[in-house]
């Protein structure tokens, strides 16, 4: 009868703590569909940068902005680039310094995202030091020849771009510059064929324009999915950014983040995502908790997880190993390439 009753006693223990684990400490809510509780590059984020210079610019439409800046540096030709800095080696491509813009469309690219080409077909390009407010461009000299501003002459807008966004500044040499949404327009000199998107993402600074101005990023990704990256397959939220664990982090009984404060601001939170937005993420403690400060955040295998501010592009895996802590997200959840304990 005692062995009975201490059998029993095991059974309900060990189904108690299954219950646990298989919850991750839940509060009884469902996961909702959200965005990352802290912004992410991916967004419309402007780099810093310094230079001088001047140029005035004027928009279409109902208001008029002006502008300041040329003659100035750019970022570091990392990337896709190498060379002289600016993500090509000073050779011209097709992309033409001079060539007329003509009429914008709006192309579909599985991997940037909605992107603004010209009528020959290729990438338009905008510049994190630039500056939409006023409308300023801070490539000029070398990184001009990389990457060369696209004529306002005769650009006019195509299906899926609003005429009233596109605009143009007076650069340093007095010619016109187009802009979108404020934005200078650029080409790349190693986009050598319609449809190239070479230039994405080169020194972190440098992105295909979407139609409304801001940087283009995938479309239509579930809340959480699977990227193949040089670390193999990994976690990516739905603009496509890379997904990492904290080591310091606790998972059970239930999901303690231990990134607060300014960790937060390097390290954002990924928002819960409905299980049913994921796809090709193993299931398993894919759920939301509420942090101390009241914020929900997601969990894959039910380890709280977030992206990387210093990623500035989809795909990109700045955030491995940092402080070997930090590590990209398998689809099973597990931190790719951490230490075995």
């Amino acid at each position: 009868m005692n062995t009975s009753w201490r059998s029993a006693s095991l059974v309900a223990t060990a189904a108690a703590v299954l219950a646990l684990t298989t919850a991750c400490g839940q509060d009884g809510t469902s996961a909702a569909e959200g965005r990352n509780v802290a912004a992410t590059a991916a967004a419309d984020g402007r780099g810093s940068g310094s230079g001088a210079g001047s140029g005035a610019g004027t928009r279409t439409g109902t208001d008029a902005v002006t502008g300041s800046g040329t003659d100035a540096v750019t970022g570091s030709g990392t990337g896709n680039g190498n060379g002289n800095g600016y993500g090509a080696d000073g050779r011209q491509g097709s992309a033409g310094a001079a060539r007329p813009a003509g009429r914008l469309a709006v192309v579909d690219n599985p991997e940037v995202g909605r992107v603004v080409t010209d009528s020959a077909g290729m990438t338009l390009y905008r510049f994190d030091r630039d500056t939409a407010e006023p409308a300023g461009s801070h490539c000029d000299g070398d990184c001009a020849t990389t990457w060369p501003p696209v004529p306002a002459g005769d650009a006019t807008a195509g299906t899926g771009i609003d005429q009233d966004l596109l605009g143009s500044l007076t650069r340093a040499d007095g010619t016109r510059q187009l802009t979108i949404g404020g934005w200078p327009a650029y080409r790349y000199a190693k986009d050598t064929r319609p449809g190239q998107v070479a230039g994405q993402g080169v020194g972190g600074t440098w992105y295909a324009l979407a139609p409304t101005g801001k940087k283009a990023s995938p479309a239509n990704l579930p809340g959480l999915s699977v990227r193949r990256t040089r670390l193999g397959n990994v976690v990516v939220d739905r603009n496509g950014m890379t997904v990492y664990r904290f080591l310091k982090d606790r998972a059970w009984p239930k999901p303690v983040s231990a990134c607060t404060g300014a960790c937060l601001e390097k390290w954002p939170a990924v928002a819960p995502v409905a299980a049913d937005d994921t796809d090709g993420v193993v299931r398993k403690g894919l759920m939301g908790f509420t942090r101390p400060d009241g914020t929900r955040q997601m969990t894959v295998d039910c380890w709280p997880v977030y992206t990387f501010s210093g990623d500035r592009a989809p795909g990109d895996i700045a955030g491995q190993g940092v402080g070997g802590t930090w590590y990209a997200v398998a689809p099973d959840g597990k931190p790719v390439g951490a230490p075995e304990k």
